[in-house]
């Protein structure tokens, strides 16, 4: 069927046109069905229908087959059904709970990166897997497919470090102090990391503030060789891309299957070349992992994994149960952790945790001898070569080398929550911390966020902030002091929750 082209410029990140439903009819596909459009070149799609939008006779091509088609541009085009891709059988498979070999996993992967599978197929996959997790073999070979349809870091030398934290946990900004500590000690360690998805402020949320963080593969390797380590956005690289894919369809559906957080996780250190990683597993209330039991389960399989790729993997079961710090969201902890490096000043629970993880990093990279990683990391600290390292790594990704912690500012809008009661703080809600930090602006807006000044078991007064909210509009502190009001994420010995009425007050 000869279509005539009408073109709409929106990006919807994989190959799809829009058909009028009788033109659909007619060509006998439905919604989610393939056609072949072809002009001056042939491209596969996934079909939408309209009913007024595109009217019959008329094929409305999306922003990305515009630009592969612009080349030799033509009015009108062929178009007509196309098979469903071999891999979209595959998925069959997976939920027939039928075991699957290696070239078919890499071909769904192949499919899932170049956009030739439909959303609802993904899921499919993700609901199948999360039910059904998949064999240490087909892991195995899903994390190499990952890998290999992405760009690949590759290094002359040895050993390349990573470090990777499960997440969670409120407040972990213990890359910004991590990766200065181990460049500064001679070893390379190019750091690939994640903006916040439910959480107040990713890793490369809180670097932006600093320098820019979107670099090619090929510029994070160059940088790395020169200073030692860079603290970057994964996103922006094509880095084990079909990974951001899987997590766009599973955060709706707000599954994580077994298998898949494992291949996410190690593809990511492999396409970076890494060959020992330490990983950061938080476990305790609030947290992805509940318990110790279930951390040395995740921690033998990631260990498993690892030996299979070829990687050195050591894992710390940490606790999770409260915030890294006394900050939430971009800029305040970001003005926390500058502030370690400047004058080793700050909250015990940062200082440790990123000593005790650097330390393993320096002790598996041959640098420090077993058991006296943590006292290098903290010399280093203390003798300000992981400022300086950090001060190189910022200048080269384009920031300012002499930004101080004091040039750091949250939020110009604030408000204190103070206690109702005298007494020690007996709960401590990691996730209302979050809602909170999220409610007053933070990931996008850098200056908002929380700052704690009571955790759990310490003696407050009644009267006494108990946490700082802070906004960059005033609009939305307003707003976070209703969330923080009506869910109280901090409970003191004694205070009144709630007052139920009686029924004559009803």
């Amino acid at each position: 069927m000869e279509l005539k082209v009408q073109p709409i410029d929106i990006q919807v990140g994989k190959y799809k046109v829009i058909l009028n439903s009788i033109d659909a009819k007619e060509l006998g596909v439905y919604e989610g069905d393939r056609v072949r459009v072809t002009g001056h070149v042939t491209v596969t799609a996934i079909v939408d229908f309209t009913e007024d939008m595109i009217g019959p006779g008329m094929i409305g091509l999306y922003h990305e087959i515009k630009e592969d088609l612009k080349r030799e541009w033509t009015e009108i085009v062929e178009v007509e059904p196309a098979e469903k891709p071999r891999s979209a059988r595959i998925i069959r498979k997976i939920m027939d709970g039928a075991k699957l070999e290696q070239d078919e996993v890499h071909e769904l992967v192949k499919d899932i990166v170049e956009e030739n599978l439909s959303e609802i197929e993904i899921a499919a996959f993700l609901a199948s897997t999360y039910i059904n997790d998949m064999t240490d073999d087909e892991t195995e070979w899903l994390t190499r497919a990952m890998i290999d349809t992405g760009e690949k870091l590759e290094f002359a030398t040895n050993p390349i470090m990573d470090k990777h934290s499960i997440g969670g946990v409120p407040g972990n900004k213990i890359s910004l102090l991590i990766v200065p500590i181990v460049a500064a000690n001679g070893l390379l360690i190019p750091k690939t990391s994640s903006r916040a998805i439910t959480g107040a402020g990713g890793t490369a949320d809180l670097m932006e503030i600093l320098a820019p963080v979107e670099f090619s593969a090929s510029e994070v390797k160059e940088m790395t060789e020169k200073v030692g380590g860079v603290l970057v956005w994964g996103g922006a690289t094509n880095i084990a891309p079909a990974d951001d894919k899987l997590i766009k369809v599973e955060y709706p559906l707000s599954i994580d299957p077994h298998c898949q957080m494992l291949a996410s996780i190690m593809a990511k250190k492999g396409a970076v070349g890494a060959t020992h990683v330490v990983m950061d597993i938080p476990t305790g209330p609030g947290t992805k992992i509940k318990d110790v039991h279930e951390g040395r389960k995740l921690s033998r399989d990631l260990i498993n994994l690892g030996e299979r790729l070829g990687m050195d993997v050591d894992c710390a079961l940490t606790y999770g149960a409260s915030p890294v710090g006394r900050t939430v969201g971009p800029a305040l902890e970001v003005h926390e952790a500058l502030k370690v490096l400047e004058t080793l000043e700050g909250p015990n629970s940062l200082i440790e945790k990123s000593t005790v993880l650097a330390g393993m990093l320096l002790e598996m990279g041959g640098v420090a001898s077993p058991g006296q990683g943590q006292e290098l990391a903290l010399e280093t600290l203390k003798n300000g070569k992981a400022l300086a390292k950090f001060k190189e790594i910022i200048e080269i990704q384009g920031g300012d080398p002499n930004v101080t912690s004091n040039d750091i500012q949250p939020g110009q809008y604030t408000a204190d929550l103070v206690s109702p009661a005298t007494g020690y703080v007996l709960e401590f809600r990691n996730k209302r911390i979050v809602q909170i930090a999220r409610t007053a602006g933070a990931p996008n807006d850098k200056g908002a966020g929380v700052r704690i000044h009571k955790k759990h078991g310490e003696v407050v007064k009644k009267g006494e902030p108990i946490l700082t909210i802070y906004a960059d509009k005033e609009k939305k502190l307003e707003e976070a002091i209703k969330s923080a009001q009506r869910d109280l994420p901090i409970v003191v010995e004694g205070m009144l929750l709630e007052k139920v009425p009686s029924i004559k007050e009803l």
